[in-house]
């Protein structure tokens, strides 16, 4: 059985932010970090929204796992409702990564970017997998993680409460041991301080508040651009071991009752809101550069041929850049033709839409998906509509970036629907998920 042995936790503004969007909840053995996104203070308001969902603990006899995501998807319905209640608060939304030390294991749930870590006998092991553009893109091969710490998109998540109705938690059970370290934290460290430096920093001697405020140091040098937010803990085992003079192992058994958690009851945080440190208030240009180009959540579009699953956003009020053909009129009463001129017009149709079909085999474009206009999108065919609602063109590859996100410049060759070859158009695409257009 095992027992919290030390623990450390806190929140900080970082350099280039005017308030806090981090909040956190810690009542041993639960550790929440939760990352608001979201325009004004929307991001401010999901976060504490989150974290709020666990002041009561997890219900009594109720298996862990099952808890931890029936506390998460309660939190994303409640994010979700006040988002669509309130339009200042309109796409608000936030990650959350929790961990739960049960028994002999923890238990770490998750949704988007923040997240948890196991540091052992002097090895990192990243226990959560981000659910964010480059996250996908590690993933599938097309970078490594190196080119993801620094690609342009990496602050597109994939996942998040708040973003829809409903929302998926990874949840993992993982074995625990005597002297197990884990480390919950945001994006806000970890952008910054990147894993072969978060390693050295965790090795140091010291409390953990020592280390604590080392990695949140290290993040603030390297630039503090996004708040910061750490929670530390070490595990033991409940009992003392001795080897006898003889070679056996005795064993002092103590009790893991509730009085062996209550150690840190008195240190449970309400929701954690605001400026931890005023005195590094960033300027009002540089927040909104932040708020324009930090962390966005897109929903996944469903997989099609050719292409696996991608984020797009939530479709917008108005459209900005329909396909050729998209706009169509109201219909209007027409007479039921005769069987001769059905016939008629079978004959004349039927072959341009034959051959059409073979042309759309060939010939690939690229334009803004239909779900939502805003996201690049490849499609297969060509950019035109015949009558009676056909489309000459299917949409193939949904990528993981907006147009807004595309250099001002280089807009119009993902506009203009220009007709190319298959693996010009993905050298394309590519490029722009990759951050390498030139």
């Amino acid at each position: 059985m095992l027992r919290i042995a030390e623990h450390f936790h806190d929140s900080d503004l970082g350099r280039q932010r005017q308030g806090n969007e981090d909040n956190l909840f810690v009542r041993a053995p639960l550790f929440v970090v939760a990352d608001g996104m979201g325009g004004a203070q929307a991001g401010e308001v999901a976060s504490e929204l989150a974290v709020q969902q666990f002041e009561g603990g997890l219900p009594d006899g109720q298996d862990p796992s099952a808890a931890l995501v029936e506390l998460i998807q309660a939190a994303n319905a409640r994010i979700h409702d006040e988002s669509r209640a309130d339009a200042q608060r309109a796409g608000m939304g936030t990650t959350l990564t929790a961990a739960y030390v049960h028994e002999d294991s923890v238990v770490v749930a998750h949704v988007g970017d923040s997240r948890c870590y196991l540091f052992r006998d002097g090895d990192l092991i990243r226990l959560t997998r981000d659910h964010s553009l480059v996250g996908e893109l590690v993933a599938r091969g097309k970078l490594t993680e190196a080119q993801a710490e620094s690609h342009p998109q990496r602050s597109v998540i994939t996942r998040a409460l708040g973003a829809g109705a409903d929302v998926e938690v990874d949840v993992e059970v993982f074995p625990a041991r005597d002297g197990d370290l884990f480390l919950v934290c945001s994006d806000g460290l970890t952008g910054m301080v990147h894993e072969p430096q978060l390693k050295p920093l965790l090795e140091q001697e010291g409390s953990l508040e020592q280390v604590g405020r080392s990695l949140i140091a290290a993040a603030n040098e390297a630039g503090g651009r996004d708040n910061i937010t750490v929670i530390l803990f070490r595990l033991e085992q409940t009992g003392a071991r001795a080897e006898t003079a003889g070679g056996a192992v005795t064993v002092e058994s103590r009790s893991l009752g509730t009085e062996e958690y209550d150690t840190f009851a008195g240190e449970a945080l309400p929701p954690r809101q605001g400026v931890s440190r005023p005195s590094a208030r960033a300027s009002d240009a540089t927040e909104a550069e932040y708020r324009r180009t930090g962390t966005v959540a897109l929903q996944a579009i469903p997989a099609t041929e050719g292409g696996s699953a991608a984020p797009a956003r939530e479709p917008p009020p108005e459209r900005t850049a329909p396909l050729p053909g998209d706009a169509r009129p109201g219909r209007r009463k027409r007479r039921r033709p005769g069987s001769g001129t059905v016939l008629l017009l079978l004959g004349l149709v039927l072959p341009l839409l034959v051959g059409a079909w073979l042309a759309t085999r060939a010939v690939y474009f690229v334009g803004t998906d239909p779900r939502d206009d805003t996201t690049v999108a490849i499609f297969r065919g060509l950019p035109y509509e015949l009558p009676f609602g056909i489309d000459l063109y299917e949409r193939w590859y949904a990528s993981g970036v907006t147009l807004e996100q595309v250099p001002p410049a280089r807009r119009v060759t993902f506009t203009d629907h220009q007709l190319r070859s298959r693996d010009d158009v993905e050298d394309l695409v590519r490029a722009l998920e990759r951050g390498t257009l030139e």
